[in-house]
């Protein structure tokens, strides 16, 4: 079966409950796979550890089928008490069986902290390496590269991530650095997928420029090799990108773009932002993340409230 990527907003006439009745829109029709997606988990507070706690039992409730969970980056800042506590509410939290990560710029913060683990802007690196910030992500997730692959029911799901942070190379910011090996690595994996036979999801934290929102300043990046991560992608628009990083709440218009493929934003769960490139406000405790069903003919993409517990309205859309 042709797959080609065409978005289709599921318009609803909001109700109380913010509920979307997907057994309309799917026709009665199952899934064949349900996968959760959250980002920018950020565990450096007492206030995070509590939203990322919030949730994972609300996904569990709202999507109780889910076959895996993937974090796309900002974990926390890279030292290894944050991973420390990452890994404590893994294991003490339900969660799906397969949970995969992938490397977001906060990973590479330990270079911002003093040997005291202080903020210390001034002495960066700090004595931090960019090999050792990665190092103790792949401790984590038990992998030898940052960049990885799984197939989960016949979909092909792949990893990316950055390869470098600003010890190497002041100019790479915060922006993902994928090596010439990752995009010839990317290329390789992608052909293996028979041209639009079926939808292949990939994972990087950092969007691509004049995609989702937040990525349309003028100075926006987010990738160094952007062009040519794009130009691989082109050739591919049964790709959905799934990207973090810029945190913006789901309900604003450019959650999912198409420019072949599709590029879907997660927004995040510790600190969603306005428009107006602002955090909404702490007292609202705004938390979100997505549930993402796949049908034979199709990929439901609906975001979620997790402070509410309800499902964002105007983030319900179908992909096919």
């Amino acid at each position: 079966m042709t797959f080609i990527l065409m978005l289709i907003l599921i318009a609803e006439s909001g109700s109380g409950t913010g509920a979307v009745d997907t057994a309309v829109v799917a026709e009665q029709e199952k899934p064949i796979l349900i996968f959760q997606v959250i980002s920018d988990v950020h565990l450096v507070t007492e206030s995070a550890v509590k939203k990322l706690r919030n949730s994972l039992h609300d996904l569990q409730v709202a999507a109780p089928k889910s076959e895996a969970l993937i974090i796309n980056g900002d974990l926390g800042n890279g030292r290894e008490v944050d991973y420390a506590a990452l890994r404590h509410i893994m294991h003490n939290e339900d969660h799906p069986k397969l949970v995969y990560y992938t490397i977001g710029n906060h990973e590479f913060y330990k270079a911002w902290y003093s040997h005291g683990d202080r903020w210390s802007m001034d002495s960066f690196p700090n004595g931090e390496t960019d090999t050792a910030s990665i190092g103790r992500f792949l401790q984590l997730i038990g992998e030898k590269k940052v960049y990885y692959d799984r197939w989960i029911k016949g979909y092909h799901f792949i990893m990316l991530g950055s390869e470098h942070y600003r010890q190497i190379e002041s100019n790479i910011g915060e922006d993902a650095y994928l090596s010439e090996e990752q995009l010839a690595w990317l290329d390789s994996k992608l052909a293996e997928d028979k041209p639009n036979s079926r939808p292949v999801f990939l994972f990087l934290h950092q969007p691509l420029p004049q995609t989702v929102s937040g990525t349309y300043a003028a100075n926006y990046r987010g990738v160094v090799q952007h062009k040519q991560l794009k130009d691989i992608l082109t050739k591919h628009p049964n790709v959905m990108l799934f990207t973090g990083h810029t945190h913006r709440e789901l309900k604003l218009p450019d959650r999912i773009v198409h420019r072949p493929f599709a590029t879907i934003n997660s927004s995040s769960v510790f600190e969603p932002w306005t428009s107006n490139d602002k955090p909404i406000p702490a007292s609202q405790g705004s938390s979100e993340g997505l549930v993402v069903e796949v049908y034979k003919d199709h990929v439901q993409i609906r975001g979620r409230d997790f402070r509410n517990r309800k499902w964002i309205v105007s983030a319900n859309s179908m992909i096919k």
